[in-house]
């Protein structure tokens, strides 16, 4: 699923022209985007939740020379779906 078929929904569902669709897919991803990089949890009930983890430093190997390499430590962005989704995936993977 892309941007556009997010905003063919929007358009479609809630009866929103393309440019208000837009706009409000664009506010709505800016706000998520906004919190995450101040590290704040998302939390979307029967969606799931989504949170920055910090990752420690670690060795690595290189792969085309095979030398051990330090990877720095990073924030990661992970997504926990929560019980509801899990239990659609499920189902629609039973049918």
């Amino acid at each position: 699923m892309t941007r556009a078929d997010l905003v063919a929904i929007l358009q479609d569902t809630v009866g929103l022209s393309r440019r208000e669709a837009v706009a409000a897919l664009e506010a709505t991803l800016a706000a998520l985007k906004e919190a995450l990089q101040q590290g704040e949890q998302i939390q979307i009930v029967n969606f799931g939740t989504f949170h920055v983890r910090q990752k420690r430093e670690r060795l690595g190997r290189h792969v085309q020379t095979g030398l051990a390499i330090t990877i720095r430590p990073r924030k990661v962005v992970t997504f926990r779906p929560s019980g509801t989704l899990r239990e659609l995936v499920r189902r629609a993977e039973a049918s």
